[in-house]
């Protein structure tokens, strides 16, 4: 994943992209990045790596180097960004957010005319965001390059280009993720979460459209290239990655995961298979609200048997040795015996990816003294890695547990029933539920259904992209 934030104002707006980019911290923890542009000094640039220290503390020591009336930064989760390009098209500055699945195909065709070269970094692969930059300089203007790249890249590439008449943002061609312009009364601001310019004292004034390409200055925002009829944007920006107080498609974070809870506990009450539990519990922290919505509709007492300790250890994923990865998760899980000791729990957790820290979740709560132990996902059995955001990105689709465990039931004939696994009123579903369950040490299991989750998004279902449940577009 990642996010990107830029600014355009009347005045120095340094400090709005500082923070603007900050907020979008929860969206990827490899490196970070801040381009702002001076009339008179030109573009400064500055890229650090986020792994081990957060946005805000490393650059931090950069504010004071840093001036001018507009800027872009960003959150990556994969290249180095953003980049300064020197092109026919003139100087400017790229970052972008997405995939692209077709680069070796692309690289292979730029490098067909001789005298192009990439950077490489150390696995060989090519940096994304300098790849899009090629393709909009095969054509005679940013626009127009523009275009090029969303329609070339296999994938999904939001764009913002930073110049020195202003900003250029692109929304990714099928709207995987929304792109939002705030306005101040001394200029403007583009940015992934609504939340991150609100607090910096900007208003939404547009959200752009699949496929959309604006123009933003002080003065506001402009269409260069209209929207798209065709939208898919992603369902795990509610159910996961979306920050709770971010709205999209109209559609606020919290209120959705308080409601796809209620829809759970609603089906399980009406099939009668809620389990006699003591509490309901989310694990911390993004299914909590899926666990709190749950409690108000089942009627089960609300409760937090473990918190997580984040001071020094924000992100457990962040070292680079998976022994201290595992260790440090487990750090993290702070007990309260009070209310685990001799307790029945049901857990709401927002989704079930690979499954090894949930492995580990749940023998942590029995080695602190829980009777039983059940668990609920938010959404249905992933059954797809993301092709598209990087999210549930994996080498192979069986490092899913939910396929992992399908192989290890039927082996490569149960891969050709994967919707009817997916079913927990089928046979081979309730087959996958009894697995998981063994495996992972649950007394009992349940997943979201697809409609219910929908259900729960409320908006069109042929504007919401479920590929890494169903495998379709």
């Amino acid at each position: 994943m990642g996010g990107f934030f830029g600014a355009i104002s009347q005045r120095d707006c340094v400090l709005d992209i500082f923070f603007g980019v900050d907020y979008h911290s929860h969206l990827g923890t490899r490196r970070g990045g801040m381009v702002i542009y001076d009339r008179e000094t030109g573009f400064q640039r500055q890229i650090h790596s986020i792994e081990n220290t957060p946005f805000r503390t490393k650059f931090e020591a950069d504010l004071p180097d840093f001036h001018g009336c507009s800027g872009i930064g960003c959150i990556s989760d994969s290249d180095p960004q953003p980049l300064l390009v020197r092109s026919h098209l003139g100087l400017y500055a790229i970052t972008t957010v997405g995939r692209i699945n077709n680069a070796e195909q692309l690289v292979a065709d730029y490098f067909s005319d001789h005298g192009h070269q990439f950077m490489a970094q150390s696995s060989g692969q090519i940096n994304a965001t300098e790849l899009t930059a090629a393709l909009i300089n095969q054509k005679d203007s940013l626009l127009e390059g523009i275009r090029y790249a969303q329609e070339t890249i296999d994938g999904s590439a939001s764009i913002l280009l930073l110049t020195p008449e202003g900003i250029l943002a692109a929304r990714d061609k099928w709207g995987r993720l929304p792109v939002l312009v705030g306005r101040n009364g001394q200029g403007c601001c583009v940015s992934f979460e609504s939340f991150a310019y609100q607090k910096l004292g900007y208003q939404t004034v547009y959200e752009l459209g699949p496929r959309e390409i604006v123009r933003i200055t002080a003065e506001g925002v402009e269409s260069l290239s209209p929207p798209g009829d065709q939208m898919r944007i992603c369902a795990f920006l509610w159910t996961y990655y979306g920050y709770p107080n971010s709205n999209y498609e109209g559609v606020n974070v919290e209120v959705m995961r308080y409601r796809n809870g209620e829809i759970m506990a609603r089906n399980e009450v009406a099939r009668g298979q809620l389990p006699k539990v003591d509490f309901v519990a989310g694990v911390p922290d993004s299914g909590l609200p899926h666990a709190i919505g749950f409690a108000n509709r089942s009627g089960k007492a609300f409760a937090r048997p473990f918190v997580k300790y984040t001071p020094t250890w924000p992100r457990s994923f962040m070292p680079e040795n998976q022994a201290v990865r595992n260790q440090v998760a487990k750090m993290k899980q702070i007990p309260v015996p009070e209310l685990i000791q001799g307790k029945k729990l049901l857990f709401v957790d927002d989704s079930i990816v690979r499954g090894t820290q949930l492995r580990e979740t749940v023998e942590f709560l029995y080695e602190s003294g829980a009777a039983e132990v059940h668990m609920r996902s938010a959404c249905p059995p992933i059954m797809y890695g993301c092709k598209y955001l990087n999210f549930s990105r994996s080498n192979s689709d069986m490092e899913l547990l939910s396929r992992r465990t399908i192989q290890s039931l039927e082996g490569d004939e149960g891969q050709q029933h994967l919707e009817e696994y997916a079913d927990a009123s089928t046979e081979r579903g309730g087959c996958l539920l009894k697995a998981i369950c063994q495996e992972m040490g649950f007394d009992s299991l349940g997943y979201q259904t697809l409609e219910g989750l929908l259900e729960a998004i409320g908006i069109d279902r042929d504007k919401i992209c479920t590929y890494c449940w169903t495998g379709r577009e």
